[in-house]
């Protein structure tokens, strides 16, 4: 992991956020792309160490490592065994709210 500039809680927030997106059995749409969770993993880390400076909360991680492609503006999307496409950005706010509502 990364040693950036958040709150200890929300650096908690987001390993937990990274185990979810790792350890899933769903498939992570990149640009057309089908990835599995370790894959999906690696990119976000990628974005995340890049994006360091401008991650305040566990949101803007999101925002800015998991929601969409810079280059090509297209929204990540998770697939999931009979269930509809959503957002990733949606995927993982729904996580975080759970796990939030777990840890309070």
């Amino acid at each position: 992991m990364f040693t950036i500039n958040v709150f200890a809680a929300t650096q908690d927030e987001i390993n937990h956020l990274l185990n979810f997106v790792a350890s899933t059995d769903c498939k992570y749409e990149r640009n057309g792309t089908m990835h599995n969770g370790k894959e999906a993993v690696g990119h976000i880390n990628k974005k995340y160490a890049y994006y360091n400076d401008d991650i305040k909360s566990t949101e803007d991680f999101i925002e800015y490592s998991a929601t969409k492609s810079k280059m090509s503006g297209k929204y990540y999307k998770i697939h999931c065994n009979n269930k509809v496409s959503i957002k990733s950005q949606d995927w993982l706010l729904i996580e975080l709210m759970t796990y939030r509502k777990a840890h309070n």
